[in-house]
């Protein structure tokens, strides 16, 4: 069975990368090139998020809250008030939230066949 991290780093990481990328370039209008220096990532990755290339393996935006978290760090990545190991801390807080929600039961589930919704609760 795959850890909880694991199913992360492969969906969720990607999905709140993807969500903040677009944020940025389209609520913000910043550069492509600015949103990857701030993001730690390359121009290309974010072309892919905002193009729906990568990130979409798992929809996060769906509730309110993991919604209003991610706003939040956009408007706090846009207005420089956080970056490296404080982005990276905000990163895992939605990603938690995201796993306690039960968003992440499907794609463990697909991981691993032995997993199912009902029994599992190492994400709550």
């Amino acid at each position: 069975m795959p850890a909880p991290c694991e199913v992360a780093v492969k969906s969720v990481i990607p999905a709140i990368r993807a969500y903040i990328a677009k944020e940025l370039t389209q609520t913000y209008k910043m550069k492509q090139t600015d949103v990857a220096d701030l993001l730690g990532i390359t121009q290309t990755a974010v072309s892919k998020y905002v193009s729906n290339v990568r990130g979409q393996a798992l929809r996060i935006d769906r509730t309110k809250d993991i919604q209003g978290m991610m706003n939040e760090i956009a408007s706090r990545i846009a207005d420089r008030k956080t970056s490296g190991p404080q982005l990276m801390l905000e990163f895992c807080a939605v990603c938690r939230a995201v796993r306690r929600n039960g968003q992440m039961c499907e794609l463990c589930e697909r991981s691993d066949p032995e997993i199912r919704n009902v029994s599992c609760n190492i994400c709550m």
